[in-house]
């Protein structure tokens, strides 16, 4: 993990569903840097989406960063489980875990990176408490629960609030974005500050896959 260049995380959920091995493989050959695999649970948001066995078959196929976005209830009870399916950085949102430095740390025992997410109506201070042991800030720019969504107003804001934090108080963690990210608005997201930018259909919706990683990127 490093944040020597913008990182494009292109998220699964926009895949084909039929056929994700493949899709996997793709994005490897066309320079994604990460895959983006959010988990659902159909009770922290309206939706159900993948598990352990989805992961854990897919991870064979390609040796690229798999960033594991749990938007599920009391994340705290699955974290290991997750990563012994192979997910190398464990995501969890504030908002539905109590124990927030519990899960931090079994995600961090089991030799995992670690995320904390908030949703674009908690206040981004809350992740000051937990930036020290963060290795990765995910603010998301829309409501979870469904891809394709649009890119909420204000989100740049809270994306400059969140890197003035982490610059002081940990320079190591990256920032995330996830939830309308298209060539339009990339490059005002990584001026705010974003390191990595979750897209799912700029990039599993665009002609040319790995001309769209690159744009977004900025290169």
């Amino acid at each position: 993990m490093s944040k020597s260049k913008v990182l494009i995380a292109p998220s699964i959920l926009s895949g084909n569903f039929a056929d994700m091995g493949s899709d996997v493989k793709n994005m490897t050959e066309i320079g994604a840097d990460w895959i983006h695999v959010d988990v659902m649970d159909g009770v922290f948001v309206p939706n159900l989406t993948f598990g352990f066995k989805m992961i854990s078959d897919l991870r064979p196929l390609s040796q690229i960063f798999f960033d594991v976005h749990l938007m599920i209830t009391q994340p705290i009870r699955y974290v290991e489980r997750f990563v012994k399916s192979g997910a190398q950085l464990v995501s969890f949102h504030y908002e539905a875990e109590q124990d927030i430095k519990g899960t931090i740390e079994k995600i961090k025992a089991v030799g995992c990176k670690c995320g904390l997410a908030i949703n674009p109506d908690t206040p981004v201070d809350v992740i000051t408490p937990y930036l020290a042991n963060l290795d990765l800030i995910l603010i998301m720019s829309v409501f979870p629960g469904f891809g394709g969504q649009k890119f909420i107003d204000g989100s740049l804001e809270r994306i400059a609030r969140a890197k003035s934090l982490r610059d002081k108080y940990a320079p190591h963690a990256l920032i995330e974005v996830d939830g309308g990210v298209n060539k339009e608005n990339a490059a005002s997201i990584i001026g705010a500050g974003a390191d990595v930018l979750v897209a799912g259909n700029a990039v599993f919706g665009a002609t040319d896959r790995a001309a769209a990683v690159k744009f977004l990127r900025g290169e």
